[in-house]
């Protein structure tokens, strides 16, 4: 007999459903043993990696040391890491990348300026990379293969052509008469120094590169330019919020911007409806247009732009980057300037000596003087190491290959930083570090100590990617901190009861290009016969200046909604 025949149908159904289910389960147990020794292995490598690199937490899998980050001011925690672990160098993991932040001026050289070489290219960054302005931006270009290098080397040509130590010099003229401007400004309102620096700074960079001068602080390219500049500075912190948290999970990035609002890419903000190109293109090509003013570097790009091959966004990102690296960046440093002559009076003291001594009050200093100014050439080369606007040393650096130090890994295409707070506080090179104290840069006084580099100070960043602003920034700094102590005291405000208003010199923002928090000082003039003085020069600069009168048609507010 054939018992098949006697197996009824629902066996059957019941016997088939047991073995879908246990396939069912076969192929989720499997994939889960695969992903578990997938994650094992990749943890074991994050292992590996960290007995060969300097010295710093241990990583947890998939998230690194991420947790471990402050909500503020992470060059703070670095600083502290590098001493509990003593080492000039620490390895800090953001998700399963390993950055390395280098904490000491000696190994900062030995890296990025002598391998500059090899150091001088950029990881791979998320938002201000592949969400930002990408490969068509001097700041964040990769040089990693020839033809990149290539097209490196032609744009930081093109912005030495701008701002290079040689071409700055051209600018004195001007940024003398803009200086005497902020002088004159402060007589009438002391209060708004803050305004009084961003109008000066943004205006001389406005000069060079489109040919018109910036004449109030109430000028839109103002407010509205150095707001940008402030969100990309508080968007490049490195942290575990949005959206820096992209870079410790790149699949983040790849979201539809509809449902991913935490996709801050800068440097693409697209095109104005109907095609035309965007901000700082627009502001370009109109100075171009704009007769008179051949020297401005906007002509210049759009002259030079068919013999390299430039693209619109091209023109746009070296256009912009005048503002990014001398609008910003030199009013803040003005405002620490301050901070410090309000904070540390005693400083002024000798300052005054030698200006009465060298200049006098029937003019104010010029660059002729700065050889025969020591101590106020002192005191702004303080000033750039006392508080650094760029705290972190700008967009990270990456080696092209496999590199060594002091037997420690540093892989090819690493994160490297330079926390140029912690450097600059090295006990060892600045004792009493958080003092501000020009005779740390007087030669053969007891209170300096050996440095790499002939400047003192590493504001300014290494190697290839040393800022393309530097001489100007330098240059405008020196002549408005000399202006500043010839002309006025800074003396502590009062509040409404007669006491004195005190200042914080720790109180200073988060952003990558850091500024002291808005503080209240009593600006005034040291005497009658400077007061005059400065009147006489800020009105002659101005009839100087009427030259460079003008006024944009864009707003950066409305460009993207016209």
């Amino acid at each position: 007999m054939n018992t098949e025949k006697f197996i009824d149908t629902d066996t059957l159904l019941r016997l088939q459903q047991s073995i879908s289910r246990f396939g069912v389960v076969n192929v989720i147990t499997a994939a889960f043993i695969t992903g578990a020794l997938a994650l094992l292995l990749d943890y074991v490598y994050m292992l590996y990696l960290r007995s060969k690199m300097p010295p710093g937490p241990i990583p947890w899998p998939i998230v690194g040391n991420t947790f471990l980050l402050p909500d503020s001011k992470p060059w703070i925690y670095f600083e502290k890491l590098a001493k509990d672990y003593n080492t000039p160098l620490i390895t800090f993991w953001i998700g399963r990348n390993p950055t390395v932040w280098i904490c000491d001026a000696w190994a900062a050289s030995e890296l990025l300026d002598k391998r500059a070489g090899i150091y001088s290219s950029r990881p791979r960054m998320i938002v201000f990379g592949e969400l930002g302005s990408g490969q068509s931006n001097l700041v964040t270009m990769y040089t990693r293969t020839a033809e990149e290098r290539d097209r490196f080397r032609v744009h930081r040509k093109l912005m030495h052509q701008g701002v290079g130590v040689q071409q700055v010099r051209r600018y004195r003229k001007f940024q003398n008469d803009e200086s005497k401007i902020v002088a004159y400004d402060l007589l009438s309102s002391p209060e708004d120094y803050v305004m009084h620096f961003e109008r000066y700074a943004t205006s001389v960079v406005s000069i060079i590169g489109f040919g018109r001068r910036v004449s109030t602080w109430r000028d839109p390219i103002i407010t509205e330019v150095i707001a940008l500049m402030h969100l990309a500075a508080d968007l490049n912190v490195p942290g575990k919020r949005f959206p820096m948290l992209m870079e410790t999970f790149p699949v983040l990035a790849k979201f539809p911007n509809k449902i991913a609002p935490w996709k801050h890419g800068l440097g693409r903000r697209g095109r104005r409806r109907g095609g035309s190109h965007d901000f700082f293109y627009s502001l370009a090509d109109e100075a171009n247009k704009t007769p008179g003013h051949e020297d401005a570097y906007a002509k210049m790009l759009f002259r030079e732009a068919p013999k390299y091959n430039l693209q619109p966004q091209e023109i746009s990102g070296l256009a912009g980057n005048l503002f990014g690296a001398g609008s910003d960046t030199s009013s803040s440093t003005l405002i620490t300037a301050v901070l410090a002559m309000r904070a540390f009076s005693e400083t002024l003291l000798p300052a005054w000596e030698e200006l009465d001594r060298v200049v006098g009050t029937q003019r104010s200093p010029t660059f002729d003087d700065e050889p025969n100014l020591p101590y106020v050439k002192a005191f702004v080369k303080e000033v750039f190491r006392w508080r650094s606007v760029a705290i972190i040393g700008g967009q990270p650096h990456s080696p092209t290959e496999d590199d060594y130090y002091n037997g420690w890994l540093i892989p090819k295409n690493t994160w490297i930083q330079g926390n140029v707070w912690a450097i600059h506080r090295n006990e060892r090179d600045f004792p009493d570090p958080d003092r501000f104290n020009p005779y740390r840069f007087i030669k053969g006084s007891a209170d300096g100590r050996p440095f790499p580099g002939e400047r003192g100070y590493m504001t300014f960043g290494w190697g290839r990617r040393v800022c393309s602003g530097q001489a100007l920034a330098e240059q405008g700094t020196f002549i408005t901190v000399a202006r500043l102590l010839w002309g006025f005291r800074f003396d502590p405000a009062l509040d409404e009861n007669g006491n004195e208003i005190p200042v914080d010199i720790f109180n200073y923002t988060n952003g990558l290009n850091m500024r002291p928090q808005l503080f209240k000082v009593k600006i005034s003039p040291r005497n009658e016969e400077i007061r005059r003085t400065i009147e006489l020069e800020g009105k002659q600069a101005l009839e100087d200046l009427a030259v460079y009168e003008g006024e944009t048609q864009y707003r950066l507010s409305t460009f993207y909604k016209a």
